[in-house]
């Protein structure tokens, strides 16, 4: 039994050790990923959203505004950038998608968005894996991820695999 044990509490040390490091490997290839396959990489605060249904009633779409404060792939179309995703409330109706972005009035955000191949809107790339959320670290006044990642290292990572 004790042998058992002593050998459970090595497995447990070594996955405490290798795990981080993987998950670190894992987001950074993640971003890598995003980064290359992203047609515009911008920082922005969500501004407004807009919900209604598609042409035959069938399905609830939401388009946020995005004031955009920085473009770190893609062209400066302006000040702004409008993301169209499935979900929304229309009166009293309300469709909820798993796996989709949603975004929150006043809310600050890196996104990377593809350009729809049926027109011109733009969609959140990858799903919920293409919005960052950007929040102030309270402690230090610093703009970080949700996953306490500084945004501007964020950021210039970014652009290393952009300009790879």
């Amino acid at each position: 039994m004790a042998i058992k044990s002593i050998r459970m509490l090595f497995l447990f040390l070594f996955l405490c050790e290798v795990c981080p490091a993987y998950f670190a490997q894992q987001i950074s290839t993640e971003i890598k990923d995003l980064s290359i396959g992203a047609d515009v990489i911008i920082t922005g605060k969500v501004s407004q959203q807009t919900s209604s249904w598609n042409e035959d009633n069938t399905r609830i779409y939401t388009e946020a505004t995005i004031q955009v404060e920085e473009y770190l792939k893609g062209t400066n179309n302006g000040g702004s950038v409008v993301v169209r995703y499935l979900g929304g409330e229309v009166g009293d109706v309300g469709e909820l998608y798993s796996h989709m972005p949603r975004f929150e009035n006043k809310e600050e955000v890196l996104v990377f968005l593809k350009r729809d191949d049926k027109n011109a809107d733009f969609k959140v790339f990858n799903g919920e894996d293409g919005k960052i959320n950007i929040i102030n670290d309270p402690k230090t006044g610093v703009k970080v991820t949700s996953s306490n990642v500084q945004i501007k290292s964020l950021k210039a990572q970014i652009k290393s695999y952009i300009n790879d």
